[in-house]
């Protein structure tokens, strides 16, 4: 989606209104400067929407798993796998520009089968020692990058959601979640809620059934944009 002249990626990102000068904050720290406001029709050419910052939340692994690669659903040699709905995420990292992103680190975090984070402040019971919790990719020379996972669930207070972040070079360049499109728990999911309509529709993702899969597996796939400037 392509920004115009009005920044209603401000209005529509955010719960507070943004005025000018907080606006004109915001292009600086997209890497924009003053000529953002200097050159006729820069938005409307070159800029693709960013995909909304959220909160990392307080579970993001304080302890690494054993095993930190992209397929959370097995964990070193284990023969056995997590429980879950088997789901391949897919997709890519673009910057505001549009330009293909490649190696950036992809990390994604979530809950198990029975909503319970690999995290050791979140002691509630039914924690899958199977599922490593946490995966990162490095994305290809055309911006691509693919978790094996399991379909994300609820839990107390939370519609069904994914973590993700993106590093470039050791630099956190965002901090996002992405959620089931058409999960009626979305509209009671506080954080979902706080991002107005563009927010949530750069975050709701479809996840599919795929119909040759006998073990009933479903794959997703998320366009991820990010600004051109670290978070901090």
């Amino acid at each position: 989606m392509i920004l115009g002249y009005s920044l209603d990626i401000m209005k529509d990102n955010y719960p507070l209104q943004i005025g000018y000068w907080d606006r004109r904050k915001m292009l600086y720290g997209l890497g924009l400067g003053a000529s953002a406001f200097l050159t006729p029709g820069l938005f409307a050419e070159a800029l693709m929407e960013p995909t909304p910052r959220q909160t990392e939340g307080p579970f993001y692994p304080d302890e690494m798993p054993l095993d930190t690669d992209n397929d959370l659903l097995v964990i070193g040699d284990s023969l056995t796998p997590a429980v879950g709905e088997v789901t391949h995420l897919t997709g890519v990292i673009k910057n505001i520009k549009g330009d293909l992103v490649r190696n950036a680190l992809v990390e994604i975090w979530q809950v198990g089968a029975k909503g319970v984070y690999l995290h050791t402040k979140d002691d509630r019971e039914g924690r899958d020692e199977n599922f490593q919790g946490y995966g990162r990719f490095l994305t290809d020379s055309k911006g691509r990058y693919y978790f094996r996972t399991v379909k994300p669930v609820t839990y107390p207070g939370r519609s069904p959601h994914i973590h993700v972040a993106v590093s470039i070079k050791g630099k956190r360049m965002l901090t996002s979640q992405c959620y089931i499109k058409g999960d009626k728990r979305n509209d009671k999911d506080f954080i979902y809620k706080r991002l107005g309509k563009t927010g949530q529709q750069l975050t709701l993702v479809n996840f599919s059934p795929i119909k040759e899969s006998k073990a009933r597996e479903f794959t997703a796939n998320w366009e991820i944009i990010i600004g051109l400037t670290p978070e901090d």
